[in-house]
């Protein structure tokens, strides 16, 4: 598989990345799904404490043991949760992302972690003071990079001023084109994306009809159920049987794009994603303007000052 190297930094991940959220909490099968991800050629793996409130974590960790070597792990770090209440609250303080990287590394029993995200972020958080203690870290080679994880672009621009972060992760697919107004100021800054959500809840693979009946009848974003119904129509016809590989060419078509993160609940789905990405052609010009053609060129509405 194809590497792309995040930003500025010496992190060079697969072209797919594995999204760890979905991959369960029992740690045969969590295993199984992230070696089904090493095996055929991913080497990113992405969580946060947050997800199953630091289970998560535990899951990685067990699965990589011995294979450190092979794996870029990222994670993330800003919500402060209680696992006994199931509840959680936005801390992005110095004290807390210090604590919160000392537990994550205790929970999958790592020295470092390569990339270091902060899940989420506002307009009034004291930047400077995170930024500081993300840069703290990174001397103390604890992290190897921070980004940060966020679809706010007042918070993303503060960011690119104002720190080295070399990634924001932000969902970003067809039906999502939202990120594609930032990547010019993104590639000024040498900072690169981490596409999450690639098949827009799944609206975008080969089940794409089914999903938009079970899952679109409030919409998504701006489309209505009834715009949804006909952009799956050009799609299927657009894509024909390779909806899972076009929706990742169209993303890894822009340069600004390190890596489309997918998520798994089984080995086969994991397999299945991969399969496609490697079947595919070179995505041709003509394509990636039909494509855009049958899509919103949708912009952020909210935390834009």
């Amino acid at each position: 598989m194809q590497k792309r190297q995040i930003g500025s930094s010496d992190l060079h991940i697969s072209e797919l990345g594995l999204g760890c959220m979905s991959i369960g909490t029992e740690e045969n099968k969590a295993k199984d799904i992230i070696t089904a991800a090493l095996d055929n050629g991913v080497n990113y793996l992405d969580t946060a404490d947050l997800y199953s409130f630091g289970e998560n974590e535990k899951m990685v960790g067990k699965a990589v043991q011995g294979k450190r070597d092979q794996v870029v792990i990222g994670s993330k770090v800003g919500n402060d949760f209680d696992k006994e209440k199931g509840t959680w609250e936005w801390n992005p303080s110095p004290q807390h992302i210090k604590e919160g990287l000392k537990d994550s590394l205790h929970r999958m029993n790592l020295e470092y972690i390569d990339l270091y995200q902060l899940h989420g972020g506002t307009i009034d958080d004291s930047a400077d003071e995170i930024i500081n203690t993300f840069e703290d870290l990174k001397q103390e080679g604890l992290i190897r990079e921070y980004g940060i994880s966020s679809i706010r672009p007042n918070v993303i621009k503060q960011y690119l001023e104002r720190s080295s972060i070399v990634s924001v992760m932000m969902q970003y697919s067809l039906l999502d084109r939202r990120p594609e107004e930032l990547f010019p100021l993104l590639d000024e800054y040498n900072v690169s994306v981490l596409a999450r959500g690639p098949l827009a809840k799944g609206m975008l693979s080969g089940s794409a009809g089914e999903v938009v009946q079970s899952k679109g009848k409030e919409g998504f974003l701006e489309y209505s159920y009834e715009e949804l119904k006909q952009f799956t129509e050009q799609w299927s016809q657009l894509a024909g049987t390779e909806e899972n590989a076009k929706s990742f060419q169209y993303i890894l078509n822009n340069r600004t794009v390190a890596s489309c993160i997918f998520g798994a609940s089984t080995p086969a789905q994991v397999e299945e994603n991969i399969q496609a990405y490697e079947k595919a052609e070179p995505l041709q010009e003509y394509l990636y303007q039909q494509m855009q053609s049958i899509s919103k060129p949708l912009q952020y509405k909210n935390h834009r000052y």
